[in-house]
């Protein structure tokens, strides 16, 4: 009996381990492109590219920067304003779709690159 209880043990730690996984975590910032995060602002860019007339807080301004530096070469990323952190995102294909907008992004983190292994974007505030 004694030898049979000792894989039954293991496969039920196991079992309890695959519960105990992490499900991810939501953070919340803009999508942005790496080159302005990196300012943690679109002016610098604009100005650089002749529209500092522009305001980098329009909507419709910080879509259109983003996309253009992403076309550039650049990567979406998350931008959190309040820590004034930039995570890098592993999915570029969800992202573009809310380029310059506020989200809530739904991953996990590798706390070595900081980069967020991307499972859900929708809109946030």
């Amino acid at each position: 009996m004694k030898r049979y209880l000792l894989p039954v043990l293991g496969a039920v730690l196991l079992s309890s381990l695959s519960f105990a996984s992490p499900k991810g975590k939501t953070f919340k910032g803009e999508i942005m492109d790496s080159q302005c995060a990196m300012n943690s602002s679109h002016a610098e860019m604009l100005k650089k590219e002749g529209m500092g007339d522009k305001s980098p807080n329009d909507p419709m301004v910080k879509k259109m920067c983003t996309d253009n530096c992403v076309k550039m070469g650049g990567k979406y990323v998350l931008y959190d304003a309040a820590s004034k952190k930039v995570y890098q995102l592993d999915d570029q294909t969800k992202p573009q779709q809310f380029a310059g907008q506020n989200v809530k992004v739904k991953g996990t983190i590798d706390k070595g690159s900081e980069t967020i292994h991307v499972t859900n974007i929708e809109p946030g505030s």
